[in-house]
C-alpha cells in the first residue's frame, strides 16, 4: 500500500482498537455491579457496541485484503461501507488526538475509496458516467452562468471548463457544474449515474462519498494555486485516468 492509504487504513485500525477497549471496559462495570437493572442496561449497551465492533473490524480487514489484492470482494461490500460509515469521524478525532494533520487523513481517505473503486473493474458506458465539476474551476470573471447548462461555456479558454467539455464528449459521460453539495446530490438523483468522476477539495470530496456510499464514486482533487473556492484547476490527465478506470476500454 501507498503512504496515503496507510494513514487512513491505520487510523481506521487504530479506532476499531479503541471500540474494543470501549467494550471491554463496560463489560468490567457489567461484572462490578450489583444493581440488576443496571447490569441489564450495560449487558445490552456491549452487546449493541460488540456487534458494531464485530461488522467494523470484518469491514477494515476487508478494505485491508481488497487494496492489497487489488479485488473486489462484492460479498463484503455492506462491511466495507458500514466500516467506513461507523468509523470515519472517529479516525477524524484518532487524528487529531495522534496530531496527524486533518488534510492529510481526508487525502488518504479518498486515495483508499478511489483503490476501492478500481478494484471493482467496473466497465461502464461513457453515457452512465457523470464528471461532476465544482463550480470554482470556472473563471470569477466569466459572465456565463454554466451550473445549470455547461453548454454555456464559450471555450474562452480562460479556464479548465471547454478542457473537461472536450473530455466528457470524448468519452459520451454526463458533465455536471455544482455550487455545492445540495445541487450535487439533486444532480445524481435526476441523472442516476451508475459511476462518478468527482473533482473537488479534500473536505467537498470526502463529503460527497459519504452522502453517495451505494454508487462508485472517484475523487480527483482539484489545485488551488489562488487559495480554495475561487479561480481552482485540475490535472486532466488525473479525470482521464479515472474515467479509464471505470468505463470500457477504448
Amino acid at each position: 500500500m501507498e503512504t496515503k492509504k496507510r494513514v487512513y487504513v491505520g487510523l481506521l485500525a487504530a479506532s476499531t482498537f479503541l471500540l474494543a477497549l470501549l467494550t471491554a471496559a463496560i463489560w468490567y462495570l457489567i461484572q462490578n455491579r450489583d444493581f440488576i437493572f443496571g447490569r441489564v442496561l450495560l449487558t445490552i449497551i456491549i452487546s449493541i457496541l460488540g456487534a458494531i465492533f464485530i461488522f467494523a473490524g470484518l469491514g477494515v480487514l476487508a478494505i485491508v485484503f481488497m487494496i492489497i489484492r487489488s479485488k473486489a470482494i462484492p460479498s463484503l461490500d455492506n462491511f466495507t461501507r458500514i466500516a467506513n460509515e461507523i468509523l470515519f469521524p472517529i479516525t477524524l478525532l484518532t487524528g487529531r488526538i495522534t496530531g496527524i494533520n486533518k488534510e492529510e487523513i481526508l487525502r488518504s481517505y479518498i486515495a483508499v475509496n478511489n483503490n476501492l473503486v478500481k478494484s471493482k473493474k467496473l466497465l461502464l458506458d461513457g453515457r452512465q458516467v457523470m464528471i461532476l465539476l465544482p463550480h470554482c474551476l470556472q473563471d470569477s470573471e466569466c459572465p456565463h452562468k454554466i451550473t445549470m447548462d455547461i453548454n454555456n461555456c464559450k471555450h474562452c479558454q480562460k479556464c479548465s471548463i471547454a478542457d473537461l467539455i472536450d473530455l466528457g464528449e470524448k468519452y459520451h459521460a454526463v458533465i455536471k457544474v455544482a455550487t455545492g453539495g445540495t445541487l450535487a446530490r439533486k444532480f445524481i438523483e435526476e441523472c442516476k449515474p451508475r459511476g462518478v468522476i468527482a473533482v473537488a477539495c479534500e473536505r467537498d470530496l470526502s463529503m460527497g462519498i459519504q452522502d453517495a456510499s451505494n454508487i462508485p464514486i472517484i475523487g480527483v482533487l482539484n489545485c488551488r494555486p489562488n487559495g480554495p473556492c475561487i479561480n481552482t484547476n485540475v490535472e486532466l490527465d488525473k479525470v482521464e485516468d479515472a474515467l479509464k478506470i471505470i468505463c470500457e476500454r477504448r
